[in-house]
């Protein structure tokens, strides 16, 4: 059975001071937030704390700065959306929003002295907002002294960004070795969802597709015994053609794991693995590429593989309807192309459809989630999981450093 060290274990909640570390890598463009729903999947684990009058220190990363500060990927902007959605936006006072404003506080530093001294002056069910974590290099080295500094701050350190839990940060690892830890309530909630699948009861199918097959290994690996059937597509499936001896033309291709994907092909009994029979093909990858369906024996040198074919679709349609759990990441093709949009959206709407009634459905993954939006049935999807490589990662056995003392 799984134990997680929640919140709601912890005695003595009210009025301690809390750092809370939560996943706010949301795409912004000149300033605007393109997509909130990583900010609203936040609000329970926050309003619980302001219901108990925690003071709540809050970090988050933002983009790939590289231990600089990179203005581009300030974190204020998310500050200000966050002071909205706690009902606090004061926004037409003329107080500068770095002072102490409402329910919120972003201060321009993520470390130093500046951050404790507006640590001390928190009240109950106030907010510091801190500037993004990644500013300071140490962070990403999971840096004990940081660690030490940002526990030296509060009472207790809750973990609610599942999506970083696989990476040994600062703030996911070194600062539990200071502060007692526990799970936010959006990690409660994707660790319960996720082991249902690493433990499934029923019929399990898989519908993995992307790039990249070294992402994809570890949950192959660990879950092809335990389950029904295996759908490959997207570029992920051009490995296990050129293994199978076919052409592949000019499609993305990961030369350096071919070996390694004759290893699973000899592994998985042949009646798990599912791959496309036909594919859409182009010779070029634009708008105006002229659109080809080929039988997967028929591939010219001079196209590219770029969607699973109608024919494919009806077989993993198939498969999909006979699952009790659903699982998929990975786009099917190149899905940002209309041409080439189609088996990425009907794996969306047919696992829309059989989710919260006939089957448990999963997705998880940036680009899947992508997709699955573009079908407008995101909502129908039993768990739409807040992490892409962390998903595959947990699903796969692999090391949690985020997770640790957290999970037992």
């Amino acid at each position: 059975m799984l134990k997680i060290k929640t919140i709601d274990k912890c005695k003595n909640l009210g009025e301690k001071t809390v750092f809370l570390r939560v996943d706010f890598n949301v795409p912004i463009k000149k300033g605007r937030i393109r997509n909130e729903k990583k900010i609203h999947d936040e609000l329970p684990t926050i309003e619980y704390l302001i219901r108990n009058n925690c003071k709540i220190i809050l970090g988050t990363h933002l983009g790939r700065p590289q231990g600089r500060k990179v203005m581009q990927y300030t974190t204020k902007a998310l500050a200000r959306k966050l002071n909205e959605f706690t009902g606090a936006d004061q926004r037409k006072n003329k107080v500068p929003f770095t002072q102490k404003m409402g329910r919120i506080r972003f201060i321009e530093q993520c470390s130093g002295k500046e951050v404790k001294q507006a640590t001390s002056k928190l009240e109950a069910g106030q907010i510091l907002f801190l500037e993004n974590l990644r500013f300071d290099k140490r962070e990403e080295a999971n840096d004990k002294k940081l660690a030490k500094e940002w526990s030296e701050l509060a009472d207790i350190y809750i973990n609610n960004a599942f999506s970083v839990s696989h990476r040994k940060h600062a703030s996911m690892h070194a600062i539990k070795k200071f502060l007692p830890a526990y799970a936010g309530l959006l990690l409660e909630k994707e660790l319960k969802n996720l082991e249902k699948i690493r433990k499934p009861k029923e019929k399990l199918v898989l519908v993995l597709g992307g790039a990249k097959i070294k992402t994809k290994l570890p949950i192959i690996n660990n879950l092809y015994k335990k389950s029904s059937k295996i759908l490959i597509g997207g570029a992920l499936a051009n490995n296990f053609f050129v293994a199978n001896g076919l052409e592949t033309g000019k499609s993305l291709l990961d030369k350096d794991r071919v070996s390694v994907t004759k290893g699973l092909i000899r592994k998985i009994p042949k009646n798990k693995l599912v791959l496309p029979v036909d594919v859409v093909t182009a010779d070029k990858k634009t708008v105006k590429a002229k659109a080809k369906i080929k039988n997967i024996h028929n591939i010219r040198k001079n196209e590219y593989i770029l969607d699973i074919g109608p024919e494919t679709l009806r077989i993993f349609s198939k498969h999909i309807k006979k699952s009790s759990i659903l699982v998929w990441n990975g786009p099917m093709g190149l899905f940002e192309n209309d041409k080439f949009k189609h088996g990425s959206l009907g794996i969306g709407r047919l696992i829309a459809s059989r989710s919260k009634n006939k089957s448990f459905g999963l997705v998880g993954g940036g680009e899947t989630v992508q997709a699955l939006a573009m079908t407008e049935m995101l909502e129908y999807v039993d768990w739409v999981s807040t992490g892409g490589g962390a998903m595959l990662s947990y699903l796969g056995d692999g090391k949690m450093p985020g997770l640790e003392d957290i999970m037992y």
